[in-house]
């Protein structure tokens, strides 16, 4: 009995007319659509009525032809949708000659039920006698086919219309599925890479400093676990924090510290009520890696890298800014950032759509600032597992 309370209503003929799937399928919905056709089709009638020369008043049709056509329209809808809920669906499932002879019976009982009850309410006829009146019995199988025809003819328009839509929703779900997979590939293999060359650099120094600086080493191997620890937290999550990701990136930095010395400063600043904010992970670490190797790395004298956010508007602006080489020295950036910020622009189309966006600004008097703008309601959008 559950399976046949799930089954939903069948398509409405209306919803061929694009003005009329604005408003989602419901009850109410389906019963007003359903008095909307029926006055149609009454109109429809009276036009063929004049066609064929009937003479009679157009007022003294219009409200008999308007009562008898909601009725019949009444008894179809309602008797679709409770066959649909007593035979569970068959008849939204059934196609070709069952739907057509289902739809003639419905019809036919439908438009005798509207024609009897319609005289019975206009002229106190006795249904008895109209409906054993041939005139009006054949008359009234004439419409019913008619119209079962023509209602089987749009309703099928009408799903095959809704089927190409599901089915077109469907390849642009897999397509934005293929598109934030592949981004996340792209990511992983710049971590691959980036990883280990950090890696070695990293326990090379610690060796190094073993000996003439064991303090200065200990320092080094414990922030570089600390680095890690965050690193394989982040890379196995679909989201992350402010907070985790500032953590990161102050393991990374103080690492990196301690091979460049004074030549590398940073403040993190993230506000409180901030530090919850969900976004993608792995997102700032490699525009910190940008500005270490193409800002401060060039300069002799170093500079000082700050990670800040805060509120604007509807949004979260992040900024990784530097008091680096900047554009126009020695070892100058891409005006577009390069390959780096290349993927993670891509990955934010993937993932936030035209939300957010990527931003390269020059810095006074010195250095780079990359502004990142992420939604500050939006959720992501989940990030298919590859099986």
């Amino acid at each position: 009995m559950s399976e046949q309370k799930n089954i939903p209503p069948m398509a409405h003929p209306m919803e061929l007319i694009p003005l009329f799937r604005r408003w989602q399928p419901s009850w109410f919905r389906n019963v007003l659509y359903t008095v909307i056709w029926s006055c149609a089709m009454a109109v429809v009638f009276l036009a063929i009525e004049i066609m064929l020369g009937y003479h009679e008043p157009l007022s003294g049709r219009i409200w008999p032809m308007l009562l008898m056509s909601n009725l019949i329209g009444a008894m179809i809808h309602f008797g679709t949708s409770i066959l649909n809920y007593l035979l569970n669906g068959w008849p939204r499932r059934a196609r070709g000659l069952p739907r057509v002879l289902f739809s003639m019976a419905l019809m036919s009982f439908s438009v005798l039920f509207g024609i009897s009850v319609g005289n019975l309410i206009l002229k106190g006829v006795d249904p008895i006698k109209v409906l054993t009146h041939r005139g009006i019995l054949a008359q009234g199988l004439i419409v019913a086919a008619v119209v079962a025809l023509l209602l089987y003819a749009v309703r099928s328009a009408s799903e095959r219309r809704a089927a190409r839509a599901v089915a077109e929703a469907k390849q642009k779900e897999f397509a934005a599925a293929s598109a934030r997979m592949l981004a996340e590939a792209r990511l992983r293999a710049l971590q691959a890479q980036i990883e280990p060359h950090f890696l070695y650099n990293t326990l090379a120094n610690v060796v190094s400093l073993i000996g003439p600086q064991p303090a200065k080493a200990q320092h080094m191997l414990e922030r570089f676990i600390d680095y890690l620890r965050a690193s394989l937290a982040a890379s196995r999550g679909e989201e992350a924090t402010l907070a985790s990701e500032s953590t990161l990136i102050a393991a990374y930095l103080d690492v990196l510290a301690v091979r460049m010395g004074e030549r590398l400063r940073y403040h993190i600043d993230v506000p409180e009520e901030l530090r919850q904010f969900r976004f993608a992970p792995m997102l700032l670490q490699p525009l910190v890696e940008n500005a270490i190797a193409h800002g401060l790395e060039p300069k002799v004298e170093g500079g000082e890298i700050t990670l800040s956010a805060r509120v604007e508007g509807e949004h979260v602006a992040i900024r990784v800014s530097d008091t680096g080489v900047g554009l126009n020295e020695a070892a100058p950036r891409k005006p577009g950032g390069g390959v780096g910020l290349s993927n993670i622009r891509e990955r934010l189309r993937s993932l936030y759509g035209a939300a957010a966006k990527v931003e390269l600004l020059e810095n006074q008097p010195c250095g780079m600032t990359v502004r990142l703008t992420l939604p500050l309601k939006a959720s992501l959008t989940s990030i298919p597992s590859v099986p």
